[in-house]
């Protein structure tokens, strides 16, 4: 199955609740007001923030307007083209090596599973990969990660159940330089925003980061579990405030209707989509597409 073909299947509860609506909506309704009201509520209902709804949709109105356009696929490919210029609003990731991903998000985001994936896929590419089990905060956390890290065959640094984090990541900086290997990707606990201390860990493995090998190209990955829809702006708030986010991992797409929460997301955070996860297996996760996403929509 090629990359748009898993996009389409992972997004197809999202395109069975855009596609039914415009297809009704441009049955009963003649291009006006009540037509852009209702394609407001289909954005909305799609989990596309209030605010980002109403900018895409009077973009559309203003220029159906001067162009004195009552054509059905004028109107689509219009609605296409301003949710691809939202979603590429904020500037692509350019991973450059050596690298250091620190990967962060809420427990049960699926992020022991994305790092496992993300690693075999930076193996794909060619790339010598260690990752530091950085989370010793929950039990068996560096056993889960092993599993995957043996399924990858990629090197893990670990310590004991409840460790300092930030000596794991010492001791995994040490080694990746060591070896001159491409990327470390770094664990870290499953942190509540409610929890101060843990939030100020991360703040110290940022820091050992980037005071320990400063040559690195160092980026912070968020996992967002889809499901969770405009919910997700509140974690991305809370570690982007802790340490400043790059981009973002997308699981459980295939398990939402609402996965346009990501269009505004991404927009008003101005943080982009960097892989995707489409599926159980360790090759399941693909580098995001904008343009497949949103063409797997309609």
């Amino acid at each position: 199955m090629g990359l748009f073909s898993k996009i389409k299947a992972v997004l197809s509860k999202t395109r069975d609740g855009i596609s039914k609506k415009l297809t009704e909506l441009f049955a009963k309704n003649k291009l006006g007001e009540e037509f852009y009201e209702e394609l407001e509520d289909i954005l909305i209902s799609s989990d596309v923030s209030v605010q980002t709804t109403m900018e895409i949709v009077d973009e559309i109105r203003d220029v159906a307007i001067k162009e004195k356009c009552k054509d059905k696929e004028y109107v689509i490919n219009l609605l296409k083209k301003e949710l691809l210029e939202t979603l590429d609003y904020a500037d692509k990731i350019e991973f450059k090596f050596p690298t250091v991903i620190m990967v962060v998000g809420v427990n049960g985001v699926g992020k022991t599973t994305s790092i496992g994936k993300l690693a075999n896929l930076f193996v794909k590419q060619g790339k010598s990969v260690t990752i530091a089990a950085a989370d010793t905060f929950r039990a068996a956390a560096a056993d889960q990660l092993s599993v995957w890290a043996d399924r990858a065959k990629v090197r893990i640094v670990k310590h004991s159940e409840g460790a300092d984090a930030s000596a794991v990541v010492y001791d995994a900086l040490s080694s990746v330089k060591a070896k001159n290997a491409d990327v470390l990707i770094i664990d870290t606990a499953g942190r509540l925003h409610v929890k101060a201390n843990l939030m100020e860990e991360l703040k110290k493995m940022d820091r050992v980061v980037k005071r320990e090998y400063p040559e690195a190209n160092f980026y912070k990955l968020i996992v967002l579990d889809a499901t969770t829809g405009q919910n997700a702006n509140n974690q991305v708030e809370v570690f982007n405030e802790a340490v400043g986010l790059d981009g973002i991992i997308l699981t459980k797409l295939d398990g939402t209707a609402k996965g346009g929460f990501i269009i505004s997301l991404s927009y008003e955070q101005e943080i982009p989509v960097c892989f995707v996860g489409t599926g159980e297996k360790i090759d399941d996760i693909e580098e995001f597409s904008s343009e497949d996403f949103i063409t797997a929509l309609f």
